[in-house]
């Protein structure tokens, strides 16, 4: 038989090698041409005699990313459009649709045949659940990488996921931990929670497999057997009357119940194990048909799928520009982000030069990437090879002359105009005229800093996130000249490092830190009318935010805050709006010496990685108010809805030009809360009328910071839609509408 998407070929002794190796795709992963001839071969296989067991294997490097997501985008635009004819029908239609795939595999699973998945490097999301559905699992010993990331977009697997790994694992924690975060498992993580069965190199893993079969593999799987009894016990004993509900508070804990994909998936876990297995898949396919109807699901995957592969992919490179062979970047400072964006771009093969202003600082510098290397050799990331490598491409100097050569130069110095000017003008004296400037700053207007050069069309910001090694997000910043060929090496050199650009136009604070220091200033706000410090945090948390307001703030640096706000209070002059921020950051930095983490005294003492709230706040602000005498909902509105309305701002003086890179910047750059799918998906969920209503009535009660700008109140009275007015017309983003 002749397939598109698989090959399969049977020995003399009737074990057949099942290979998927979709064409012109660089990775494995299941669309609708996928599933469907999928389903023809299990067919095909099941009605040939000659065929006594199969191997599933991978053509490609990787087993499969999983799903594309925007067949699921599809189903959901085409289930909106029915919607409003036949509601009944198009649930209906959706929960068929979106259930064939777990339908295939459970005919995969009870065919009669042994299946032995042998899983090479990345196997996600539904390259995960065909891996399950198979009867034995064979994983590359150094490169697998198995994970069910779907909760990380909204949904959850609704392939079977949910109730095969709680049907095999034999720790409960382990297993719920593996679905409910989306984490990674190396081979080691996998053969211990039970979810491959062998282990073996990469060149040997189809042999491993049909070794296994050779042995015998039985085509029965466990559940499906009389007598199964699940592996961690039933939900209704002893022991699991321990675990489930201390697992919904843990959930609770960690989401405030933000996530309908992470509610749900628990559902499935749950009520899956209290029946068989067909019964389970049910459930668990009704709960996905569910989830992908909700609003998070539909942003979330919109912006965390859709978008940010788009932007990954060049989606704002500019046109006609041809692609820069990046070979060599020369990073000016080596203190925290110099040494972090040193050790990022060693790690994707390019030669840098470090430089700092003494030996013994460029040196440090270029030891920060030793120490990460250190900690992934001790963990089993890397190898001693492999850090020798990356360090032989780090030169650590005070010579600006090894500049001479290089393709960028990424300036990582202090906030000071002056320290700035001098680096730049050393630093254009010695590279080579064909090479692009960077600078690293997060607030400092790049127009103004390129006065500085004597090139200012090949001048731009490209704004890291600390710790560079773990942030994704990356802000490219045009000035008033910066030129095409630049903004193309910009994205290029991101693009290398496995980064996510978003690409803004110059204005003070751009856009993440303008927008982020809204919800730290928002804390302080609330602070000065009385709000318990705790209820504040606590308020930002269930809000979506990763961490409070009153600790970004200490993370960021209080005395930086203080800095940037007597800046701003410079520059505006008597137009500057004094305000009870300005009376307690002057008391914490100034009077107080509180610059937060840095000293291990601001909003929190810190001892080590323990912190607690100062008790001598209260000293600053006066009493604090009953909490009894605040709504929560009203502070979580406060401080996610003054973020939303100051990327609306930005959007408006088009400093941001995309809503893909609003929204992807938010999250990514300061953890706008996922679930809303970004700042403007925020806007979006809760309708711009709805929205402009309740920045009304906080602007009545709380001041002008909260008033709606032109665009926006435009945009209400209109009924219209960021995503519907701005966005790029594609089925994923119409599906999120």
């Amino acid at each position: 038989m002749t397939y598109t998407h698989f090959t399969l070929e049977t020995d003399a002794d009737g074990f057949a090698v099942l290979k998927w190796d979709s064409p012109e795709k660089p990775m494995n992963v299941f669309d609708d041409s996928v599933i469907n001839e999928l389903d023809k071969v299990i067919d095909d296989i099941t009605a040939d005699d000659a065929i006594k067991g199969v191997v599933v294997a991978s053509g490609k490097k990787a087993f499969s990313a999983g799903a594309d997501l925007s067949m699921i985008g599809k189903a959901l635009a085409t289930y909106k459009k029915r919607q409003g004819v036949d509601a009944e029908g198009a649930a209906k239609e959706l929960f068929e649709g979106t259930r064939k795939l777990s339908l295939i595999l459970r005919k995969l699973e009870t065919s009669g045949k042994p299946y032995v998945a042998a899983v090479n490097g990345v196997a996600m999301g539904g390259g995960t659940e065909l891996a399950l559905a198979c009867h034995k699992r064979v994983g590359a010993e150094d490169t697998l990488k198995m994970a069910l990331p779907e909760v990380k977009v909204g949904l959850f697997p609704g392939a079977g996921g949910t109730q095969r790994v709680m049907r095999l694992v034999p720790d409960l924690q382990g297993g719920l931990q593996f679905l409910m975060t989306g984490q990674n498992l190396d081979a080691k993580k996998a053969m211990r929670l039970k979810l491959i069965d062998a282990v073996a190199p990469e060149a040997d893993l189809i042999d491993a497999a049909k070794k296994m079969l050779s042995e015998g593999v039985d085509p029965v799987a466990p559940w499906d057997k009389k007598g199964f009894k699940i592996p961690t016990g039933k939900v209704y004993s002893p022991a699991g009357m321990q675990f489930w509900p201390a697992a919904n508070a843990i959930y609770r804990q960690n989401t405030y119940d933000n996530y309908p994909g992470a509610r749900y998936m628990l559902h499935s876990v749950v009520e899956g194990l209290m029946v068989p297995i067909d019964a389970g898949l049910t459930i668990e396919s009704r709960y996905f048909a569910h989830v992908l109807q909700s609003k998070e699901a539909a942003a979330m995957v919109r912006s965390l799928f859709g978008s940010m592969q788009e932007l990954n992919k060049g989606a704002r490179r500019p046109a006609g520009v041809p692609e820069s062979n990046l070979k060599k970047v020369g990073v000016l400072g080596a203190g925290m982000m110099g040494a972090g964006i040193a050790y990022v771009t060693a790690k994707a093969g390019l030669e840098v030069v470090l430089i700092d202003q003494s030996q013994e600082a460029a040196d440090k510098g270029k030891s920060y990437s030793e120490g990460l290397m250190d900690k992934a050799i001790k963990r089993g990331k890397s190898t001693a090879e492999k850090k020798e490598k990356l360090l032989g491409l780090i030169t650590a100097t005070t010579d600006y002359s090894a500049l001479s050569d290089v393709d960028l130069v990424i300036e990582a110095v202090f906030e000071d105009r002056e320290v700035k000017r001098v680096v730049t003008e050393k630093a254009e004296a010695a590279m080579p005229a064909s090479a692009v400037y960077a600078s690293n700053t997060s607030t400092l207007p790049i127009t103004s800093l390129a006065e500085a050069s004597s090139r200012p069309a090949d001048f731009i910001g490209i704004h890291f996130f600390s710790p560079v090694d773990k942030m994704m997000l990356v802000e490219i910043i045009l000035g008033e000249k910066t030129e095409d060929k630049a903004t193309a090496v910009a994205l290029d050199y991101v693009k290398a490092i496995k980064k996510t650009p978003i690409v803004v136009n110059d204005s003070r604070g751009f856009y993440t830190s303008r927008v982020v220091g809204t919800y730290v200033r928002e804390g302080i706000m609330m602070l000065s009318d009385g709000v318990p410090a705790a209820m504040i945090e606590n308020a930002g948390k269930m809000a979506g935010m990763p961490v409070g307001p009153l600790s970004l703030g200490d993370e960021v640096a209080l005395d930086l805050a203080w800095k940037i706000k007597e800046a701003t209070k410079k520059d505006l002059g008597d137009a500057y709006p004094s305000s009870g921020f300005d009376t307690i950051l002057d008391a914490m930095v100034v009077k107080n010496e509180r610059f937060g983490r840095k000293n291990s005294k601001g909003f929190y003492d810190y001892k080590g990685k323990d912190k607690a709230l100062w008790p001598g706040i209260t000293e600053i602000t006066g009493p604090s108010k009953s909490a009894d005498e605040f709504d929560v909902e009203e502070l979580k509105d406060r401080l996610l809805g003054i973020q939303a309305l100051e990327t609306a701002r930005v959007f408006e003086e088009n400093c941001l030009t995309d809503v893909r890179e609003a929204d992807v910047g938010s999250i990514l750059g300061f953890g706008f809360a996922p679930f809303s799918g970004g700042t403007l998906s925020y806007i979006d969920g809760i309708g711009t009328k709805e929205f402009v209503e309740r920045c009304d009535k906080l602007a009545a009660k709380y001041g002008d910071r909260f008033a709606p700008n032109k665009q926006l109140r435009a945009m209400a009275e209109a009924g219209e839609t960021y995503y519907g007015k701005f966005s790029p017309v594609e089925a994923i983003a119409e599906a999120a509408e």
